[in-house]
């Protein structure tokens, strides 16, 4: 079984930052620089999922809590735990601490056409907006979720 935290982790969340820049990279070259650093009126949200054989990080979702809004950042799920819906309780656990520890009501994310806007859309998001060609060659879509 999984070993999960929600504490906050700095290194941790510069590591997942990492590992899913790495595994974008692999997959589109076109893919350049992540966003910076989040205005300080923000509140970070990380929860981490860890391997139960070896206790390597398995899974890890960042984001942040702004004006009711659950933004998440990033979402990565290491190859071997990949469709066995670590994604999903990792997404699920963190709308919920954003509902019940700061009043979240919305959620929103980005994602590119070669990531996971399915996955999203089966978890309740809905897309309100595809930016064509961001980066060249690749679309991405703003989804967004009514939380609780």
């Amino acid at each position: 079984m999984f070993r999960f935290e929600t504490e906050v982790d700095k290194e941790r969340g510069l590591l997942l930052r990492s590992l899913l820049r790495d595994t974008n990279t692999a997959a589109s070259p076109a893919i350049r620089a992540l966003r910076g650093t989040p205005d300080e009126r923000e509140l970070p949200l990380q929860v981490w999922a860890f391997d139960p054989a070896d206790g390597s990080l398995a899974g890890g979702l960042d984001a942040h809590v702004w004006a009711t809004w659950l933004h998440v950042d990033l979402l990565w799920v290491a190859d071997r735990h990949r469709g066995a819906g670590l994604g999903s309780r990792l997404l699920t656990e963190a709308e919920n601490l954003a509902v019940e520890h700061h009043g979240c009501a919305n959620s929103r994310l980005e994602t590119w056409d070669f990531q996971a806007p399915g996955f999203y859309r089966q978890h309740g998001y809905e897309v309100v907006s595809v930016i064509p060609d961001y980066p060249p060659g690749v679309k991405e879509f703003t989804l967004t979720k009514r939380l609780g």
